[in-house]
Parts: C-alpha cells; sequence; structure tokens
C-alpha cells in the first residue's frame, strides 16, 4: 500500500483545514461547471438561427458512463438523441465513433438505423448533420436535425468548422475542470485518511509507549496482516478506543 504508506511521510504540521479551504478557494478559480452548458447552448441557438435547414440542434459527448446530451435547443433534441443512446444506433453516434461527418435523409436513416428512424419518425425529422468535434480527448458531435428533405448539403459542413471549434473548446475545457474537481476530491480523501492515521497513531504511542515510527509500522503491520487498507485499520483503532471511552464515562 504505497499511496498510505507515502501520505505517512506528509510533514505533520500541515493543517488539513486550511488545506481543504485553498483546496476549495482553487475550485472558485476553476470555470464554472454550468458555463459549459451555457457555451454548448449558446453554440446550438446560433446554428439554428444562423442555418436555414436546422430546426433543431444539440450536442452528443460521450463519457465514461455512456453518451449524454451536453446541450439541446429543445426537448425534442434530448428525446431524439436519448433514442439513439436506447438503440445504439444514429447520426451522432456514427459521427463520434468515425470522426467523420454524417449526413442523411430519412430513406437512408432507416437503411443506416432502422431502429432509430423508425421511432424517431413522429418528430418530423427529414434530414439529419452530425459532425464531430476535434480532439483526442473526449468523443463528442455537434448534431443537426431539419425538418425539411435534403435541408443539409455538403457546404454546411464545412460553414460548421467555426461552431464546432467553439464547441469543442467548450467540452476541452469542461474535462479539464473535471478532472481538476476529481484530483481536489482525491487530495481531500487524502487528507481525511491522514487525519485518522495520525490520529489511530497516537493512540497506540499512547497504549504501547512507542514513538511514532514505531506505532507507525505497528498500524502498517496490521493493516499488511488483515489486508485492509491502512486508513481503514486506522478507523477500527480510533472507533474502538472511543467505545471504550464512552463506556467508561457512562453515556
Amino acid at each position: 500500500m504505497p499511496d498510505e504508506i507515502h501520505l505517512h511521510t506528509l510533514t505533520s504540521d500541515v493543517d488539513a483545514d486550511a488545506v481543504t479551504v485553498s483546496l476549495d478557494s482553487v475550485l472558485e478559480l476553476l470555470e464554472p461547471e454550468d458555463e459549459f452548458e451555457i457555451v454548448l447552448n449558446t453554440v446550438c441557438r446560433r446554428i439554428v438561427s444562423t442555418f436555414q435547414g436546422a430546426a433543431m440542434a444539440g450536442v452528443t459527448v460521450l463519457r465514461a458512463t455512456g453518451p449524454v446530451t451536453a446541450a439541446a435547443t429543445s426537448d425534442d433534441v434530448a428525446a431524439l438523441e436519448e433514442l439513439q443512446y436506447r438503440f445504439g444506433e444514429g447520426p451522432a453516434l456514427d459521427a463520434m465513433r468515425s470522426r467523420e461527418p454524417v449526413r442523411a435523409d430519412r430513406a437512408a436513416a432507416y437503411d443506416r438505423w432502422p431502429a432509430y428512424a423508425a421511432s424517431s419518425e413522429p418528430a418530423g425529422v427529414h434530414s439529419y448533420l452530425s459532425v464531430p468535434l476535434p480532439g483526442p480527448e473526449q468523443p463528442a458531435a455537434l448534431n443537426l436535425y431539419g425538418l425539411l428533405p435534403h435541408a443539409f448539403h455538403r457546404m454546411d459542413e464545412s460553414v460548421l468548422e467555426l461552431y464546432v471549434e467553439a464547441a469543442s473548446v467548450a467540452v476541452r475545457n469542461a474535462r479539464r475542470y473535471g478532472e481538476a474537481r476529481n484530483l481536489i476530491e482525491q487530495l481531500r480523501i487524502a487528507l481525511r485518511s491522514r487525519s485518522v492515521i495520525d490520529q489511530a497513531k497516537g493512540i497506540v504511542m499512547a497504549l504501547r509507549g512507542l514513538d511514532a515510527e514505531t506505532a507507525f509500522d505497528v498500524l502498517v503491520t496490521r493493516s499488511q496482516r488483515e489486508n485492509v487498507k491502512l486508513r481503514v485499520v486506522a478507523e477500527r483503532v480510533v472507533a474502538a478506543v472511543s467505545a471504550r471511552t464512552t463506556v467508561h464515562n457512562g453515556l
């Protein structure tokens, strides 16, 4: 358990509460999470107002848990894209998988995505254009839906480049924000672990008359013997002493 043993090597005079406050202040400096959705929703609205053939637009992002709609100009878009996720087929998913633009009319949709096309027909969509967002990180696609046949042409793909770039920047920033939040949460967990380990170490020192290093070794040995994390051993030691104290005090 080298990660937890490394935790012990941190200087003992670090104030965990002060560090937690510092971590919170770092989060405040980062771009707010809702900024991600604001940017993408703005991009989608601009596309609909600019492209005559686009009645609706949305952005699909592939996350660890699966594809999600990160932005949409209406609930109809979210419903259309949810059908794609349910059936595992559709223009947005194809664009993310192939990293190529996907353009189709209703007839082509029935050929390529029969289950999705049949289920989405009540929405009245006749034309689809999905363009992958550039970047090697999180796969994503910008999706346009038209209510008229043959609403999108090859030229539209080129004109979309500026919008695609704007959307991709928002996705990249959101990914970095998410990574930063995860890192900060890991640091918080490490601080909590270190705090309880220090408490348990102090208890062992007091009960057995050991120095700090030897007391820590006792905890590590027990952790290895019981095949549990050092933090868990420390929590058990602290809980056991707390229980004894409560009984002794008649509480």
